[in-house]
């Protein structure tokens, strides 16, 4: 029997350390010791003192350390950005990369994700939301006795058993260190001298050794001495500390270097730095030529702008999937928002960050049918914190609903093709209840409703599916908008292929075919539509039928780079090819179906072609193989929803395959192997289901690997709705 392998503790998305971690050895040290004592250590201190690198030093070192204490890994969960508490859940099973598509509370799909799991959880920037994160945090570990939490924030949880970690600026030593460090990257040639070292030490204990400070500060000393940097430090210091006094020396210290570096800058490097303040996480230069330009900034003038404010340090340079962003510190960012407040310019640049993300998703929407539909799903995810800001900017003004209808509405391919239902659903839910009888049906409505129709559906939540689409096809009547009526009626036909109920998806699907090609309307919607129309054929037996369509969408997709939707074509395909024998065939489609669906999290599309890559690997003669895809696949299942877990004609490949992998194998060693699926990763079910099948030997139990039509492999068809459920 094949041994489980153990989880690799590597597993994680802590992100490089792109500047050298200077000094904090004994703090690491102590940090580490907490963490081997308590379940939940909270590192606090004040903005800039160094939580954030203290914390992710420490997670690098847990989890290159043994791998029997952390051995699902560790996973960073970054929520400065999150300013929805409805949206925190959503946020941690981000970072676990958990893709559920049913209607259950996120926080059930994080309690049953981590109840068997250790794991190490870090949580950074939660201030926004410090008591819906200890409420959930408090839950998370009391269900889950393997979990532990490394959080860093201003102020700790306050939960019972929290270990608190008060984190003071550097000693003096190490707070030159760093400072001399820093400036050394920015220039190369400085250099600590015997002329410049008094100056510099004073620079350090002027700044109370605060990193962000010194940081700030070694990003003058490009172009201004140690003496001038303290000088104008000097002059400075009553004038930028009012409004805290009786603070913290070192809240006045920090503030005093933001302020400084504030009072360096040009006056349109501070009106720039204002502006940057309405995104949120990363963002690019043509977003911030086009929020943050004006006739008081001109566009030809934003990149050399921007280039200083990034040699100052207030500025970061980050490499992303969707290329080079720019990020500010978020320290930095409230002190530029507080003084765009002051200007009373927020509401207008909040506004035109929200037209720059109107503009991006529907620029999206068109792409997505093209080459470059891969580029557009890492595009989105990068975007996702400041499209949140532009759905909410429209939620904000009562008569503005109707935009955010159209961002939620448009971002579907991003939802459904992306492994985000319930996010999407959330927005969609919230753009939809401001409801003006005046522009009740207009086209912006039209298309959140049959959105919402979509989600609910591959949500398994047929009543509210229903409810949404049944509103949309009667608007569309109302105001006679053809297209969005094909769009109500083509997911009424996808919930219908869901439910089992093939007749009546063959009938509305084949309507709402013909209704888009009346209206000229050509996308991957369209192309789904076709595909789904294809299964409806196919279970019901008529697979020339299927063919037919599932081919001309797999030509049509070649031709225009689309991928997402060919995934869902080459199912059908490969389903024929395994009913008619040509198992090498299926396994060829099937193959190319896994490796699509997993670039796009579309779990609904991966969990199918694995089940069938299963039944097809038990026809080529490797039971045991199957076993394992079998028991990879199955809790995926729980993903999925309710609806399409209980569907017959769906779930027929994985019956059958239990069936026939347990005959050859006996009941323990089928068992026995499916427990090993269960045990691999989504990255590593996926990189076994492409493996080459002449890798894995000779089969299982002198059972000989078949060529040609394999006995047995007929899927079945017309009555697998009634196929016994487990």
């Amino acid at each position: 029997m094949r041994q489980r392998p153990l989880r690799s503790a590597a597993g994680g998305n802590l992100p490089s350390d792109l500047g050298r971690f200077v000094g904090r050895g004994g703090e690491l040290a102590q940090l580490g010791r907490l963490l081997e004592s308590s379940r939940l250590v909270t590192v606090t201190g004040v903005g800039g003192v160094g939580k954030s690198r203290l914390v992710l030093a420490a997670a690098r070192a847990a989890a290159s350390g043994s791998q029997e204490r952390y051995c699902d890994g560790v996973r960073l969960a970054e929520l400065a950005t999150v300013r929805d508490p409805a949206l925190l859940e959503l946020a941690l099973a981000e970072a676990l990369r958990l893709t559920d598509h049913t209607t259950r509370p996120p926080r059930t799909v994080l309690v049953e994700h981590l109840a068997g799991q250790r794991l190490l959880l870090v949580l950074d920037g939660f201030e926004q939301l410090v008591d819906e994160c200890a409420d959930l945090v408090r839950e998370l570990l009391r269900r889950c006795p393997g979990l532990h939490v490394l959080a860093a924030g201003r102020r700790p949880l306050a939960l019972d058993g929290e270990s608190t970690f008060p984190l003071a600026p550097p000693a003096a030593e190490e707070a030159l260190a760093l400072l001399v460090a820093r400036a050394s990257a920015a220039d190369p040639a400085f250099a600590v001298t015997a002329e410049n070292r008094a100056a510099l030490v004073e620079l350090c204990a002027r700044l109370d050794g605060i990193p962000l400070a010194l940081e700030l500060a070694a990003g003058r000393l490009r172009t201004l001495s140690p003496e001038q940097v303290l000088a104008r430090l000097e002059d400075r210091f009553a004038l930028l500390t009012g409004g805290v006094r009786g603070g913290l020396a070192r809240h006045r210290a920090l503030r005093t270097a933001i302020g400084w570096s504030h009072e360096l800058c040009t006056p349109a490097e501070r009106l720039l730095w204002a502006r940057l303040s309405v995104f949120a996480g990363q963002f690019d230069l043509d977003a911030v030529e086009y929020v943050c330009a004006g006739p008081d900034l001109p566009v030809e003038d934003v990149l050399d702008l921007v280039g200083e404010l990034q040699a100052q340090s207030l500025l970061v340079r980050e490499e992303t999937p969707a290329g080079v962003r720019l990020r500010m510190l978020e320290t930095v960012r409230v002190y530029g928002a507080g003084w765009l407040e002051s200007m009373g310019d927020a509401g207008r640049l909040r506004r035109r960050h929200r037209d720059w993300y109107l503009g991006l998703a529907t620029w999206c929407e068109l792409d997505w049918f093209s080459p470059r539909q891969q580029e557009v799903a890492a595009l989105v995810e990068v975007e996702l914190p400041n499209v949140r800001l532009a759905l909410e900017c429209c939620l904000d003004e009562p008569d503005e609903a109707h935009l955010g209808q159209y961002l939620a509405g448009t971002l579907w391919f991003y939802w459904a093709g992306c492994g985000r239902l319930t996010e999407g659903r959330h927005w969609l839910e919230r753009t939809l209840e401001p409801v003006d009888q005046a522009v009740d049906y207009e086209s912006s409505r039209l298309k959140a409703l049959w959105v919402l129709g979509y989600v609910a559906a591959l949500q398994g939540d047929a009543a509210a599916s229903m409810s949404a689409l049944y509103e949309c096809r009667d608007g569309a009547a109302q105001s006679g908008n053809p297209v969005a009526a094909a769009y109500a009626v083509h997911r009424m036909g996808c919930l219908a292929l869901v439910s089992d109920d093939m007749a009546r998806a063959r009938e509305l699907l084949g309507t709402a075919l013909e209704q888009y090609r009346a209206a000229g309307e050509l996308n991957s919607n369209v192309l789904m539509c076709q595909v789904e129309l294809g299964m409806a054929l196919a279970f019901l037996g008529d697979l020339p039928g299927a063919l037919a369509l599932c081919g001309e969408v797999r030509e049509i997709c070649e031709e225009r780079g689309e991928r997402w939707t060919k995934a869902y074509a080459l199912y059908v395909l490969a389903y024929a090819a395994l009913d008619a024998g040509r198992t090498q065939e299926a396994r060829l489609l099937l193959t190319e179906c896994v490796a699509i669906n997993h670039v796009f999290h579309d779990l609904v599309g991966l969990v199918l072609a694995l089940e069938l890559l299963a039944l097809v690997t038990v026809a080529e003669g490797d039971a045991a193989e199957a076993a394992v895809l079998q028991g990879a696949a199955e809790p995926m299942w729980g993903g999925v929803g309710l609806q399409l877990f209980g569907s017959g004609y769906f779930n027929a490949p994985r019956l059958m395959c239990r069936e026939r992998a347990g005959e050859l194998l006996g009941a323990e060693r089928y068992a026995a192997y499916e427990a090993e699926g269960r045990a691999l990763s989504r990255e590593a079910l996926v990189g076994r289901a492409l493996r080459d099948p002449q890798e894995r030997g000779d089969g299982v139990g002198g059972v000989p690997r078949r060529t040609g039509r394999a006995r047995g492999s007929r899927v079945p068809r017309g009555a697998a709705a009634e196929q016994p459920q487990p």
